[in-house]
């Protein structure tokens, strides 16, 4: 009996451990069980996975693989969920048959580097050089007793009279520097010195006098040698050019800084030229201008741009420059049109035709040819325009293949797709989300060639998804 007593207490441990271990094995396996059910229940709600190609969209499976048409990987399809970065990448790509690119127009031209010279043209008129213009007036209060012009637009000599004034004043002012003359070569002899010295400086103030009154220097040197007053005095101009103002009147009285003549030098004239305010940021000081007038077809005159004006005109939205140049043969005329141009050189830059890229008004658009007939979408920025040639600062490489013409077919191509293309973002159009690459619309023009079959059994036609 004590036996028995001895092995049942054992196998009862036995069993009870046994039975432990079993009740966790149960649990163990039926918690596992349902958080498998659990991923594949959630697996099952995000969709199911499949795969498509990104040059033919309408080739589908449901496994990775290639596509039967052009060999290229199939990306991922994924129905309800968002795409990750590279194949949304791949979902911007617009893809073209030979014969949609010829229906559409789309030609491609390679972005080259090449030297940039900026022209800018412009209008302007011709001006009076302000730095070579004078007044001719009177000295003294007179009568003009005589004048050597008496015509608008005749030429006036520096050195030659233009008038004769009568002036009382002045006839007394020669007196007193006679006698003032007189006087001095009687007393220099003087033994005393305040005498001799005093006859000098009335010689020097009668003298000074005269020569505010406008008269020259050799007009004394003559009144001394005559030893009697002139009753005229000649009036020269400050400086040689053309009379473009005539006020005086042979038999006019005037008063002292009365105006008689207005002159102008055109050896050399001015050209005011209109720029427009997104051009005149190319125009600096010393630049070579070359000036082109109607009225001598085929001459071209050359200044250079002397001042920039610090303001802007509200109505015609334009700066003015000035442009200095000589004048040869006086043939430029004041307030005659003329047109100038401005070459800017920009150095080297790629370069791509201006309709290769499509301003939406918040971006640039270009769209580069990855591989044969597979469009990508890409953001520039551009400089200056050069003719019928853009400067591209960033976005586009030498080299690259972009669409020069057809852009915007390709732009609505990535439109029906859903894919956003060029003007996705802009105000009051609505992108498709973007998951996967619907199939493109049966519109004129950009309908999907069929895929060629295969030889020795053709293609599963279970794969295309139309």
């Amino acid at each position: 009996m004590k036996l028995s007593a001895k092995v049942a207490v054992p196998v009862a441990v036995v069993l009870l451990a046994a039975a432990g271990g079993g009740g966790y094995y149960l649990w163990h396996n039926q918690k596992a069980e349902t958080a498998t059910g659990a991923k594949q229940g959630e697996k099952a709600a995000q969709g199911k996975v499949l795969y498509t190609c990104a040059m033919h969209p309408f080739i589908i499976k449901d496994k990775p693989g290639t596509c039967p048409i052009c060999g290229m990987e199939l990306i991922k399809k994924v129905e309800g969920a968002q795409a990750d970065a590279k194949e949304m990448a791949m979902l911007e790509h617009v893809s073209l048959s030979p014969s949609q690119q010829v229906m559409a127009n789309v030609a491609t031209v390679e972005a080259k580097t090449m030297p940039l010279t900026k022209e800018v043209n412009a209008v302007g008129i011709v001006q009076y050089d302000q730095s070579r213009q004078a007044k001719v007036t009177a000295w003294v209060a007179g009568r003009i007793d005589r004048l050597y012009v008496n015509t608008v637009g005749a030429y006036v000599s520096k050195g030659k009279p233009v008038a004769e004034v009568y002036s009382p004043d002045l006839v007394s002012a020669q007196q007193e520097y006679l006698l003032a003359l007189k006087s001095r070569d009687r007393f220099k002899d003087s033994p005393i010195a305040s005498i001799s010295q005093g006859g000098e400086g009335l010689v020097a103030s009668a003298r000074q006098r005269l020569l505010l009154m406008g008269v020259k220097e050799h007009q004394i040197a003559g009144l001394q040698k005559a030893g009697r007053p002139n009753i005229r005095l000649p009036i020269y101009t400050p400086l040689s050019g053309v009379v473009i103002e005539k006020i005086a009147i042979e038999g006019q009285y005037v008063n002292t800084g009365d105006p008689l003549f207005n002159i102008a030098d055109l050896s050399t004239v001015w050209v005011d030229v209109e720029v427009y305010e997104n051009e005149f940021s190319f125009i600096k000081l010393g630049q070579r201008v070359d000036i082109v007038s109607q009225s001598y077809p085929g001459k071209t005159f050359s200044g250079r741009v002397s001042f920039v004006y610090p303001f802007l005109d509200p109505k015609t939205r334009t700066v003015k420059v000035r442009v200095q140049l000589p004048n040869p043969g006086l043939k430029l005329k004041p307030d005659m049109f003329v047109n100038a141009s401005v070459k800017v050189p920009l150095g080297t830059a790629v370069t791509v035709p201006v309709a290769a890229v499509m301003d939406t008004g918040k971006r640039q658009v270009a769209w580069v040819e990855m591989k044969p007939g597979m469009f990508e979408p890409r953001d520039v920025k551009v400089g200056a325009r050069v003719g019928d040639m853009l400067q591209v600062l960033s976005g586009v490489k030498a080299g690259e293949k972009v669409a020069a013409s057809g852009g915007y077919l390709i732009d609505s191509e990535a439109q029906l797709k859903g894919t956003g293309g060029g003007h996705a973002g802009m105000p009051g159009m609505k992108m498709e989300e973007k998951g996967a690459p619907a199939p493109p619309a049966g519109h004129e023009g950009h309908t999907p060639s069929a895929p060629p079959q295969k030889k020795g059994g053709g293609m599963d036609m279970g794969d295309m998804k139309m």
